[in-house]
């Protein structure tokens, strides 16, 4: 797959730092170390701890084990000696200054190095079936888990306690862990897109965002929904059905052809004109797959063309300081005919 896609020669090979590339090109490995790839060896480097793991995750793959005196990179070029590799490409958004001295130092003179320049993260972008198996039931848990604990939201309880529980059913359901970091946001902390849980108690009126994720078999999903605490003021209603009408329209926008931009563009242009200019202030979404956060971006400053295969969220906000704020967010496989949502909780405003 990486080798048709850099047309690889003979005399060329590729060394991955980046764990999620890693996990990619070997199958499914989720230990530490190195992959090194050529068109003669795919293996594993690392050490005592993982070395068991490699085998059973990615059994096509040589898996070799760093001791003293054979570290990673020492590792690297008794491989790429075997192989009569002196072309290397290399993670150069990922790896330090520091660390690929290390690893030159150690291959020695004469060799070529050449960035991947993102070539497997090129390659993640369109979801394979199982790829996308795994992103569905994914969706399907955080979905589950939102419905579940819904009835247990109650005046009192922190934005602590809430993100606790939720995490909690996640795992319950069947999830490998989260995704991310759940974001719990309620009345003025609403305001801040990437609120941090805190011990804030909900209060009658509130509106709670819920950002929330889960992994299964590796992969994502992303799901935002706002609920009100009672009935929420006339101000923030607007809000909510603001946002709500912006989610639909970047729904129906999301196809293959589209611009990323475009569709960015026409959601930002509704949001603005109904009164809100400067208060949506992020992407309108972004892929998603090994990493929550993958290319292609819904946004201001992306220009890629939509693609059928793309697991994309489509999640408009609005946030006002020392108010509040909504965000309502789909996981989207984009389909040859538009699109489908694989987050199937209802988007209506629910009042608890």
């Amino acid at each position: 797959m990486l080798i048709q896609a850099l047309d690889l020669a003979a005399d060329a090979a590729v060394v991955v730092h980046n764990p999620s590339n890693m996990f990619y090109l070997s199958s499914g490995y989720t230990g530490e170390g190195v992959v090194y790839i050529s068109r003669k060896t795919q293996a594993i480097i690392t050490d005592f701890r993982y070395t068991e793991q490699a085998g059973q995750q990615a059994p096509a793959f040589r898996c070799v084990m760093t001791e003293k005196g054979m570290n990673h990179d020492q590792w690297v070029q008794k491989l790429a000696q075997e192989d009569g590799a002196t072309v290397f490409y290399y993670e150069d958004d990922y790896l330090t200054v520091k660390a690929f001295q290390a690893l030159r130092d150690a291959v020695g003179d004469g060799a070529t190095w050449l960035p991947l320049a993102q070539k497997p993260e090129k390659l993640r972008e369109i979801k394979s079936e199982e790829e996308i198996r795994c992103i569905r039931e994914a969706c399907r848990i955080t979905s589950a888990a939102f419905l579940k604990v819904l009835p247990e939201i109650r005046e009192g309880m922190t934005e602590k306690e809430l993100t606790i529980r939720f995490n909690y059913l996640q795992l319950q359901l069947g999830a490998q862990g989260n995704s991310f970091s759940t974001i719990c946001a309620s009345g003025e902390n609403g305001s801040l897109p990437h609120a941090i849980p805190s011990d804030r108690k909900f209060r009658k009126g509130d509106m709670i965002t819920l950002d929330v994720g889960c992994k299964v078999g590796g992969y994502c999903s992303d799901m935002t929904r706002t609920v009100a605490l009672g009935e929420p003021s006339a101000e923030m209603r607007k809000v909510y059905d603001t946002v709500l009408e912006a989610q639909r329209l970047g729904r129906e926008a999301l196809a293959p052809g589209k611009s990323c931009y475009e569709i960015d563009k026409q959601v930002r242009d509704y949001i603005d004109g109904q009164g809100y200019v400067g208060r949506f202030g992020h992407g309108l979404g972004h892929g998603v797959g090994i990493d929550i956060h993958e290319n292609p971006r819904l946004s201001m400053t992306c220009h890629d063309t939509v693609q059928a295969g793309h697991v994309l969220t489509v999640e408009p906000g609005i946030y006002l300081p020392g108010v509040g704020g909504v965000r309502i967010e789909d996981t989207c496989l984009v389909t040859p005919e538009g699109n489908e949502p694989l987050t199937p909780a209802t988007k209506e405003l629910i009042i608890l």
